[in-house]
């Protein structure tokens, strides 16, 4: 199963709306909710970095029998540093964004720590695009 998503840049309204609409598919295909619940919080890490930094992004998530793959692209600043991007606490979001509670330095980490790999790549002046995937551990999907 393929599915994607158009992320606006600056759209708090909308942050974390493509993550809920993932765990609901997660729970319909009845996902252990322990993997969906590590899932849902990478990828709303991801959504809501796209949402701070960039102009407009893509989420495409493929649902496979053994794994979910989540990619996103976005245009943006890119990341001059992903080593110190990826330190707890680092962050280069504005005032204005954290100022509505976002920001903290949390949201490469959290999403390392909530998946079984993670892939950036980033090209300053143009995007970034994180790859991550989680594996299921009975190969169903966790199906009960």
């Amino acid at each position: 199963m393929n599915l994607t998503y158009q992320i606006e840049g600056g759209d708090f309204t909308r942050a974390g709306y493509v993550s809920s609409q993932i765990k609901r598919v997660l729970k319909q295909l009845s996902l252990d909710p322990q993997t969906i619940k590590r899932i849902v919080i990478a990828l709303y890490e991801a959504e809501v970095n796209v949402v701070a930094h960039a102009c407009r992004g893509m989420a495409d998530i493929r649902i496979e029998p053994d794994r979910i793959v989540v990619r996103l692209e976005d245009e943006g600043p890119g990341i001059p540093d992903i080593a110190q991007a990826m330190q707890e606490g680092y962050s280069t979001a504005s005032e204005r964004v954290r100022e509505m509670g976002f920001g903290a330095g949390m949201g490469l980490p959290n999403m390392k720590k909530n998946v079984d790999e993670l892939d950036i790549s980033s090209v300053v002046g143009q995007g970034t695009t994180i790859t991550m995937t989680t594996f299921f551990a009975d190969g169903k999907g966790g199906a009960q």
